[in-house]
């Protein structure tokens, strides 16, 4: 039976938490983390802001969040227990496809969500409204998907945190997002699919292969029988991609995220050559879903 997934509580946990040594154990052991969503998957790429990002998540109201990474990464005590652990190494090759669709073949008809640690998810009215009232909205719209933007966070000030991470001076840019139509391999264009491209992975391309400078993610989903996650961030199900159905505009959330400053000071190639992400353009993150709405970084469609 599928949940509803507007159901959902403010700083609802599992009811019963577990570590798994491996996806397959987790998978093959009927955990209630699968039970009902809306389901979170958290991938651990290390321990910066780990708790925080888990925090963020659980406070959003997932029925259930499920953490990936090395045995080593800890979790504070006021996190772990609300949260499954599975084991898994993600920098195995395609890591996040690994997971994904995996669980997408133990949880049609609930819906999913991903990301990694040091993001942060802020959608509409996320203040005073749960993930679940969200998806439940989106449900009703007839919509499968909801279309997430990447929106890069890094500190002010590079010499007091060298790993460009700081939730107490996190910037982000007020402009410079845009958008170019999708084609398909004949060339194509795709009826309302967009690739969009802005923040550090604009500024910075000339450090950033190019199959990674699009910040557009479809984040949260619906699974389904056959449903299938690609190495970049699309689904084999081109309606999955689409930013609004075809009579309206859609809902849209944003990952805010520390995770492309991150890795740039941390690769040898573009740590020494950057001494700070600050531009012109650079303003303070209030995390607050107003001033997301108000730069036109998030959309909330129909509902109010």
């Amino acid at each position: 039976m599928q949940s509803d997934p507007g159901d959902s509580d403010k700083n609802m946990g599992s009811d019963t938490t577990m570590t798994y040594d491996s996806l397959d154990a987790f998978l093959k052991s009927g955990s209630p983390a699968l039970k009902t969503g809306p389901i979170g998957l958290i991938l651990l790429e290390d321990e910066v802001e780990a708790n925080s990002t888990v925090r963020h998540h659980l406070d959003a109201g997932f029925k259930s969040l499920v953490v990936f990474g090395v045995a080593d990464i800890s979790l504070a005590e006021d996190v772990a227990d609300k949260v499954h652990r599975v084991v898994f190494d993600l920098s195995a090759d395609g890591a996040l496809e690994t997971i994904v669709n995996r669980v997408i073949a133990h949880t049609a008809g609930q819906w999913l969500y991903y990301c990694y640690n040091t993001e942060y998810l802020f959608f509409p009215f996320c203040e005073h409204r749960t993930v679940g009232e969200m998806l439940a909205f989106n449900t009703e719209e007839r919509r499968d998907s909801v279309l997430t933007y990447v929106v890069d966070l890094y500190t002010g000030d590079l010499d007091a945190h060298p790993n460009a991470v700081s939730l107490d001076d996190a910037q982000l840019d007020k402009s410079g997002y845009y958008a170019l139509a999708r084609k398909d391999d004949a060339g194509e264009f795709r009826e309302r699919q967009l690739d969009f491209f802005g923040g550090l992975r604009w500024r910075f391309e000339e450090h950033i292969p190019l199959s990674r400078r699009r910040i557009d993610r479809v984040s949260m989903f619906r699974a389904k029988p056959g449903l299938v996650l690609n190495a970049d961030h699309t689904f084999n199900d081109p309606e999955y991609n689409t930013y609004a159905c075809p009579w309206h505009h859609s809902l849209t959330a944003a990952l805010c995220s520390f995770r492309t400053a991150k890795a740039l000071k941390r690769n040898p190639g573009s740590g020494y050559k950057i001494d700070s992400f600050r531009w012109h353009n650079s303003t303070a993150f209030k995390w607050h879903s107003q001033q997301l709405l108000d730069l036109g970084l998030i959309e909330p469609g129909q509902w109010f």
